[in-house]
């Protein structure tokens, strides 16, 4: 059940209840593709030390390894990973993008040459279903294909057409299923608004717990989303949460808020600090440059994660520089704190009315390069 509790202007507060605990939105979701964090990120650090509220995990992945049926026995995600808030897990319809090379798209779904040995695989919807379904997540995703932008527009809207009939066929295997987690449709167009409003106003009258919106950030010009996102959103019901998949820097998200989004996820904190590429409430910093081997503060002086509060930029360098693994953990850390107290502060100015100067003072200057 979702509640909507504030309002200023598109920007919005709500509560997502769960089986394991409530999600306070907006928020991001932290990206664990197969049950961890890149970076050695542990989900007891998620829980106590990164202000984590929803851990996100990848279907396909899962199911290649170590399996969906092997974590089932095991008693779910949650005992898996030892992560007992709420997880949401993706239905590998953006495998259907990302592996464009290794699959084949029928009506009955997908065919994939693994990633790992090139086994063969088939996932329909009725497949993700069950595979979610033994994960056990709280939140699932329905079966989607994400299509490559651009995309000519006969495809696209054939595409948009199948998306929603595999949709009735999720709905229809949890049924079979008598699951009782939460099913998110997903809206596709590509690029073409009177496409996107369509699929959103078709998908919307089937009544699902939550909408998301999904084919965005794979290529096109940010400019780009942020038109589909001000163009869907009227058509996306008021009283579900709203889901901006893949998305995306500090500025997206900020942007997306403004329009109306409640959830983002992305893998580019943890991607980025992996290779030295920091978010600060003054911009992004690059510690791979020379200018930091002996400076004394902290990634971000205002930042109170534990990397922030025990060590330099000129030591963080060092690690960097030495491969150390320790590098890799202290930076992810830094960064996905970074993205929750974001989101974190979002909410308390969007519930005290004060977001549109939050969003001033900060839209032109959290994706910049100092």
């Amino acid at each position: 059940m979702f509640n909507l509790t504030t309002t200023n202007g598109a920007a919005r507060t709500g509560e997502l209840h769960t089986p394991h605990g409530a999600i306070r939105t907006p928020c991001f979701m932290n990206v664990a593709t197969g049950g961890a964090i890149k970076g050695a990120v542990s989900a007891h650090d998620m829980a106590d030390h990164l202000g984590t509220q929803v851990m996100l995990c990848n279907t396909y992945h899962l199911h290649v390894r170590p399996g969906d049926e092997l974590v089932c026995n095991v008693g779910g995600l949650h005992q898996f990973t030892g992560w007992q808030g709420p997880i949401l897990t993706d239905s590998g319809g953006f495998q259907v993008f990302s592996l464009a090379k290794l699959r084949n798209i029928k009506e009955e779904g997908v065919t994939f040459a693994s990633h790992v040995n090139g086994a063969r695989i088939f996932m329909g919807p009725e497949e993700s279903m069950r595979i979610q379904h033994n994960l056990g997540s709280d939140i699932i995703m329905a079966f989607d294909e994400c299509v490559a932008n651009p995309a000519e527009y006969a495809y696209v809207q054939a595409s948009c057409a199948r998306t929603t009939r595999w949709l009735v066929r999720c709905i229809d295997e949890l049924t079979r299923l008598e699951s009782h987690q939460m099913l998110m449709g997903i809206s596709q167009g590509g690029t073409y608004e009177d496409l996107r409003i369509a699929h959103m106003q078709e998908i919307a009258a089937l009544d699902l717990p939550g909408y998301a919106i999904g084919g965005l950030a794979v290529g096109e010009p940010k400019e780009e989303m942020y038109r589909i996102v001000a163009a869907v959103e009227p058509h996306m019901p008021r009283h579900k949460p709203r889901y901006l998949m893949g998305v995306g820097t500090p500025g997206n998200l900020l942007e997306a808020v403004r329009l109306g989004i409640d959830m983002f996820d992305c893998v580019m904190p943890s991607r980025n600090a992996r290779h030295g590429h920091l978010f600060t409430w003054q911009g992004v910093i690059n510690l791979n440059n020379q200018k930091h081997a002996q400076d004394q503060q902290p990634i971000d002086p205002a930042c109170t994660c534990p990397t922030c509060a025990r060590h330099s930029r000129a030591y963080l360098r060092h690690l960097l520089k030495s491969g150390e693994g320790l590098a890799q953990r202290l930076l992810v850390m830094h960064n996905l704190h970074f993205y929750n107290t974001l989101m974190q502060h979002m909410r308390e100015h969007i519930a005290q009315g004060t977001f549109g100067d939050f969003y001033a003072r900060h839209v032109d200057v959290l994706d910049k390069r100092v």
